[in-house]
């Protein structure tokens, strides 16, 4: 064991740097190639359905990586093999003594964080299944920092839809906590995790997930509604106004439309239903009225403004529900690299 953690600590920082150019789910990939089929083969069967086929569908368009690439790939999942061990048998103090001695402090942090976090995502494993409302029945009244922990690991729309059922004053004494979670006690998570699955077990539910932070922050607020995201700014803002500014700038609202270029608007307005575009500009502003209207044909909008004048009796929330597909479809359009959104001023283009 000495010797081959000595190896270890011989990494060059180069590959390291290769490294992180490669995601999680190719570098899972990755490894799976590297074993072997006979120990491929022994994994798979420990994997649930979509891990699989998620996991088949990287390994079938796994590129080539040259020899630098895998070694790097291969020594970091050697690394979290050994971090794992050493937390589970002797705790996070002792896996920080070792690891520190054999990768040097900062990359044995980073490796212990890492394992926390895959440790705790399986620990509340059992709750992907249970449905929002159900969940919500049992944290209701728990104190915030709980329900902070619990919809750290859940999943995104389990968290979102909790988010929204919960009162006002508890949506923002909640969201503070997750965006200024950081590094949590792998003990404080057993215990809310024993504790939930007690309570979870009266309804039957066998097999019913990234601690918080504020990244976690932002991609839940994205997926609530308008109104909620309102409210939780508007009250946060008053509170804490730099985590409120630091959220916000990991997020995309309605009212970022004014940040995408012409192309971009081009490509987003081929993909809306055109009821949606009239009833989210009935009470947008001018400038992201115009931002639409500039990349629109004069027919076009001539006849989306005559569709606003003569829009009646429209409610609130159908207004904030159209401004928020549309947001959605932005997400979308982001994700599958049809056009580019700046997030924030360090994420401006030169």
């Amino acid at each position: 064991m000495a010797d081959a953690i000595t190896n270890v600590k011989e990494q060059k920082e180069p590959k390291e740097q290769k490294l992180q150019k490669i995601e999680g789910k190719r570098k899972a990939a990755a490894v799976m190639v590297a074993i072997g089929t006979d120990h491929a083969a022994k994994i798979y069967k420990n994997l649930k359905d979509d891990e699989i086929e998620t996991l088949t569908l990287e390994v079938a368009t796994l590129p080539k990586l040259d020899n630098e690439n895998m070694d790097a790939v291969l020594n970091e999942f050697y690394e979290m093999c050994l971090a794992q061990k050493f937390i589970v048998e002797g705790g996070v103090d002792y896996a920080k003594d070792v690891l520190e001695k054999a990768f040097g402090v900062q990359n044995a942090r980073n490796v212990i964080d890492k394992v926390i976090i895959s440790l705790g995502n399986k620990s509340f494993d059992f709750m992907k299944k249970v449905d929002p409302k159900q969940l919500f029945s049992f944290i209701q009244n728990e104190h915030p920092q709980t329900i902070a922990l619990i919809l750290s690991h859940a999943t995104k729309l389990q968290a979102s839809s909790v988010l929204g059922m919960l009162s006002k004053e508890k949506q923002v004494e909640v969201i503070e906590r997750i965006a200024k979670m950081d590094r949590t006690s792998p003990d404080i998570i057993k215990e809310v995790e024993t504790a939930l699955q007690k309570k979870l077990s009266t309804l039957g539910v066998a097999e019913v997930t990234d601690l918080g932070g504020v990244k976690y922050t932002a991609e839940l607020l994205n997926s609530v509604d308008r109104g909620t995201e309102k409210y939780i700014f508007d009250t946060l803002g008053k509170r804490d106004i730099e985590l409120a500014d630091e959220i916000r700038k990991l997020m995309f609202v309605f009212e970022d439309i004014v940040s995408l270029d012409d192309m971009a608007m081009q490509r987003l307005n081929r993909e809306l239903d055109p009821k949606d575009i009239v009833i989210a500009l009935k009470t947008a502003t001018e400038e992201v009225k115009n931002t639409f209207f500039r990349n629109m044909s004069k027919r076009v909008v001539d006849q989306v403004k005559e569709d606003i004048e003569y829009l009646r009796n429209i409610r609130h929330r159908d207004i904030e529900a159209a401004q928020q597909r549309i947001v959605s479809k932005i997400r979308d359009l982001e994700e599958m690299g049809e056009i580019v959104v700046s997030h924030g001023k360090d994420d401006e283009f030169v």
